[in-house]
């Protein structure tokens, strides 16, 4: 046939060609394309010969038996083109199709074949023949078995090319079984794509399992190096910690080469707020530091030094309001002896009870200063018998606790309370190397406005000069001035003193170490290197559980901005307020800082609707003038305690108050009538108690509440009545309400609504 142009029978699309055998789907002399010859004649061909449902149909005559053998020539023609390709191209899946495709035709050629043998001609039977030399040849390339054909059935194959795809399959599914176990760096903080990404796996799977130990995150979310180590353990993998050469800081090790030389005990002085402890030093002292004190409490370290047989001590006074817990764990650690202070005429009280805690779990021997006993009221046996509750027995009880009873205004035995330090101090025989590099702890921190920074350092070690680089926390700085307790400039400071430092590039924390450096290179490296970590673990990703994620979010906060003196009032305000807990209000702390209130604080106060506190500190010229301004109130406080019961005043104000419902009578609707002036009436006999005109009311029909609102007017023959008691029949008209039906109940109740306090 010529190449010519035609219409493919089945799409109906224009061709150029000779076009192709519709046949089953269609019938010569039409043709179709080839897109539909491949698409849909062969995919029928193929159905219809594994079926054996065209020869069965079309094979009866010559006819029939010449479009049998067109079909075979070209389906298998057909069907070995597109194997070829998909081996050419490695595809297993095509190549196993197009197989069994020619293996069906291959059984269906041989089957028809046999039953209609003798009723082919000779050109049918040769192509037929020709087929078969296809099946055969192709089955001997791919049949590893080279299993003959003609002694085979369509069954048998069947089952052999089953049992070679289980095997196959089973051997590549233990292939891909089998786990592969991976090496996965673990950084000091990591996301959870990442992590999912080192180990190969589904940052999914990973959620999940964070999921199901109760922990909600993200795809996004940044977890520490502990729960990432978890995880690659859970997965079957190994975890390898990233680890960073950190900078070490030479302590100053007290090795027995170094020279050690005698030093000073520091004394830290505990015990219940206003029991005299201040006083004690100011007496001890010749000072009155307790004057200046706000409210007459302590309420942050102070550290001093005082000459006795020139021998010297080192005191540090510590708050005894229980917001500052910190503060006096803080002194326990670092003391070497713990006095406790008692009055006489007080007794045992809660701080008395922790201070001892923090002694004992410090390790360090008490002194037990029982004060006020100038008092008329004093009582220091009774002070000895509750001290026995917590294992501190006096000498004269034949226990190891020395004593004193002392007076602040009369100096009573207070030559005593330092031959008690001494001797504990003579018993422990404490020493420091004097030549080393300092090191030490910062006591308190503070800004002043004409000095920047300064902190409160006690030397542990070494000596510390003017001019020393040093680092403390995340801030370093070099030494500009040192200033003891007395308010004079020094030039040094030795083991056991307490001494201000200036030159500090920002505030300290109060409880950071205080180590001297070699040089100013090596201070910045240091604290670079202390502010990354620090930064690492800030952005960590703190774990919500699914109860903290799936909370009410209905609870209302109380956003705050502290502003103090020293860092350890800042520090413990926010832990006092931050132990303030309702279910409907919270305080929300989102800021806390030392220094003047500036321009800053105020736009954060103003942003955030937040409470501005300032604790013993005043704003700039230009904050305060923006405050007045932007309307911003700033609090001003010097005592504790009058900050905490300030917020939970403010936390008070913001719950809902309590409401209770108070039943005054209720009555039954017997009648309704129509007046003109009015409308309808309920005509009702009361039943409990008393109706009272604009009381509350609530109708009750069915059991069910109908109408809530107040009672407009009351009448009683025809009269209006502010009142009406039990067993009376009356006419009551409900505000904004006709819709009356006998047997309705009219309750009259009262509300009290209470405020609630925290």
């Amino acid at each position: 046939m010529p190449k010519s142009a035609y219409t493919c029978c089945l799409c109906g699309e224009e061709q150029v060609g000779y076009g192709n055998n519709p046949a089953p789907i269609g019938k010569m002399p039409d043709r179709c394309c080839s897109t539909c010859n491949s698409t849909k004649v062969i995919p029928a061909r193929i159905f219809m010969m594994s079926n054996r449902e065209f020869a069965a149909e079309d094979s009866q005559d010559e006819a029939g038996a010449a479009i049998v053998g067109g079909i075979f020539t070209v389906s298998m023609s057909a069907l070995l083109e597109h194997l070829g390709t998909a081996l050419e191209n490695e595809d297993a899946s095509a190549a196993t199709f197009f197989k069994d495709c020619i293996d069906y035709m291959g059984m269906a050629m041989v089957s028809s074949y046999e039953d209609n043998t003798k009723n082919f001609p000779k050109e049918v039977k040769a192509a037929i023949d020709q087929k078969r030399e296809y099946k055969l040849t192709l089955s001997r390339a791919l049949d590893e078995d080279n299993l003959g054909f003609k002694s085979r059935s369509l069954a048998s194959i069947k089952r052999a090319k089953r049992k070679e795809n289980i095997a196959i399959s089973k051997d590549a599914s233990l292939e891909n079984d089998k786990p592969i176990i991976r090496n996965v760096d673990v950084p000091k903080l990591i996301t959870i794509r990442e992590l999912a990404n080192r180990m190969a796996e589904q940052a999914s799977s990973l959620i999940k399992h964070l999921l199901s130990m109760g922990v909600t995150a993200t795809i996004n979310h940044s977890i520490d190096a502990d729960t990432a180590e978890y995880l690659i353990k859970e997965f079957g993998h190994n975890p390898i910690r990233e680890e960073k050469i950190d900078i070490k800081i030479d302590k100053t090790s007290l090795s027995p080469g170094v020279d050690l030389k005698k030093r000073a005990p520091i004394v830290t002085v505990m015990g219940h707020v206003d029991h005299g402890k201040t006083s004690l030093l100011d007496s001890i002292r010749d000072t009155d530091v307790v004057s200046g004190e706000h409210g007459g409490i302590t309420q942050h370290i102070g550290a001093y030094q005082v000459n006795m047989n020139n021998e010297k001590i080192t005191f540090i006074d510590t708050p005894g309001h229980a917001a500052f817990t910190e503060m006096r764990a803080r002194g326990s650690k670092l003391t070497d002896i713990v006095v406790l202070v008692v009055a006489a005429d007080d007794g045992v009280k809660p701080q008395t009870v922790e201070a001892i805690k923090h002694a004992k779990a410090a390790k360090v021997p008490i002194v037990v200063a029982i004060s006020k006993c100038d008092l008329h009221e004093a009582n220091p046996q009774n002070v000895k018998n509750q001290l026995l509750e917590h294992e501190l027995i006096a000498e004269e009880l034949s226990g190891e606790t020395l004593f004193s009873e002392v007076s602040s205004k009369t100096k009573k035995n207070l030559d005593k309370i330092k031959e008690n330090i001494l001797l504990q101090a003579e018993l422990l025989d404490l020493k420091a190397d004097h030549n080393g590099k300092a090191s030490g702890v910062i006591l308190e921190s503070k800004i002043d406005v004409g000095r920047g920074p300064i902190s409160t350092v006690i030397i542990i070690n070494g000596t510390l000069k003017k001019g020393d680089y040093f680092v403390s926390g995340s801030t370093w700085g070099k030494i500009r001035a040192l200033i003891n307790d007395k308010g004079a400039t020094i030039e040094q400071a030795i083991p056991s003193t307490p001494v201000e430092i200036l030159g500090m590039n920002g505030p300290a924390k109060a409880g950071d170490d205080f180590i001297v450096v070699e040089n100013e290179s090596k201070a910045k490296e240091i604290n670079a290197y202390r502010k990354d970590n620090l930064q690492s673990e800030k952005s960590s990703l703190v774990f919500a559980t699914q109860d903290s994620a799936f909370k009410d979010n209905k609870i209302k906060e109380l956003n705050i901005i502290i502003k103090s003196d020293v860092q350890g009032s800042s520090e413990a305000i926010k832990t006092a307020i931050l132990n303030i807990k309702n279910e409907e209000v919270l305080p929300k702390i989102i800021h806390s800082d030392i220094g003047l209130i500036t321009e800053t604080d105020v736009s954060l106060a103003r942003a955030s609707n937040a409470v501005l506190i300032a604790f013993n500190v005043k704003p700039s010229k230009e904050a305060k003038k923006m405050a007045e301004h932007n309307k911003i109130e700033i609090k001003y406080f010097n005592i504790i305690y009058e900050v905490l019961d300030f917020i939970k005043s403010n936390l008070s104000s913001m719950l809902k108050p309590s409401i209770e419902e108070q039943i005054i009578g209720s009555a039954e609707v017997m009648e309704i009538f129509k007046v003109s002036k009015f409308g309808k009436v309920a005509g009702s006999k009361v039943m409990v108690g008393e109706i009272n005109q604009d009381s509350n009311a609530r109708l009750i029909r069915d059991g069910n509440i109908v109408y809530t609102g107040k009672i407009s007017s009351i009448y009683r023959e025809k009269n209006t009545a502010k009142q009406v008691s039990a067993g009376l029949e009356c006419g009551i008209i409900l505000k904004d309400f006709a819709d009356y039906k006998e047997k309705d109940i009219i309750e009259a109740y009262s509300v009290t609504t209470t405020e609630r306090r925290i």
